[in-house]
């Protein structure tokens, strides 16, 4: 038996497309048409304008506002000395891992919160108090229990990006169709065929959007800690840079940051993509 589909859900996490990647809305002809998941490289077109123009009219001799080139040299010396790729590592480890808890996490707690009212009420006021707490402010309550390191690294960048997966499995849960669990009950669906064919298609739309606005808000905080810990990776490079006053590396590296955040909003993107490929168009 094929998998039940279900409508897109609405927005619920301040994120604007909420339409698979890979579907164009408005075709022109009137149907909608598949196109690639991940995002044009001509969107850069007016970054790599203002970048030009940033050259063009830079000083070398400029302490806070170096011109382009000067990024590229702060750059090559790191990867020359063999400093930018372990970091890069280690950030991009980070990342992943505190992703990937904080997806199957948020999904978890969104499930019992979305699927029992009286779980509901009983942790909705501490997860919307826990919630609000700035990622920043966690910071020194994990050294103090876990220490400096990957660890502590991937605790408060889950903690971070947690919330809107579990904010939007939460609302999908809660808008399910009744017909879908009706139809499951009339065709006398076990609980793993019917979360399987009906539940978890009907809930996937609304997962991926909280790991789309979740996956560029975990990179910021695993630059963020870096930065305030020095722990190792590409915060910690920024944050030396700038103790040492080299604007350019400061730059160049904020540039690289910026290549892995576009980077992973493609690569969600496509497995979102690939998620959805079997779904009608429309």
């Amino acid at each position: 038996m094929a998998a039940v589909q279900a409508p897109v859900p609405h927005d619920t996490a301040g994120a604007n497309d909420v339409h698979p990647p890979g579907i164009r809305r408005r075709p022109r002809d009137g149907q909608a048409r598949r196109t690639s998941a991940f995002p044009p490289l001509r969107g850069l077109l007016p970054l790599a304008a203002l970048l030009l123009m940033w050259q063009m009219l830079g000083s070398e001799g400029s302490p806070y506002f170096p011109p382009p080139s000067t990024w590229i040299d702060g750059v090559r010396d790191l990867w020359s000395t063999g400093r930018l790729r372990p970091a890069a590592v280690q950030t991009l480890s980070t990342f992943a891992i505190a992703l990937g808890v904080a997806t199957v996490l948020g999904v978890l707690l969104g499930l019992l919160v979305g699927a029992s009212a009286k779980a509901d009420r009983a942790l909705g006021p501490t997860l919307e108090f826990v919630r609000a707490m700035p990622p920043a402010a966690i910071v020194p309550i994990a050294v103090l229990f876990i220490g400096y390191g990957t660890t502590m690294k991937v605790a408060v960048v889950t903690f971070a990006a947690m919330w809107s997966v579990l904010l939007n499995t939460r609302t999908g849960v809660r808008s399910l169709d009744p017909v879908l669990l009706d139809m499951a009950r009339s065709l006398r669906l076990g609980p793993v065929e019917r979360s399987r064919k009906c539940v978890l298609p009907a809930l996937l739309p609304s997962i991926f959007l909280g790991v789309r606005v979740a996956a560029p808000l975990a990179l910021v905080v695993t630059l963020l800690v870096e930065i305030v810990t020095r722990v190792d990776g590409v915060g910690a490079l920024i944050a030396n840079a700038q103790r040492s006053y080299l604007a350019g590396q400061v730059f160049g590296l904020i540039l690289v940051a910026g290549l892995f955040s576009f980077v992973v909003n493609g690569m969600v993107s496509v497995l979102q993509g690939f998620a959805f490929r079997n779904r009608p168009v429309g």
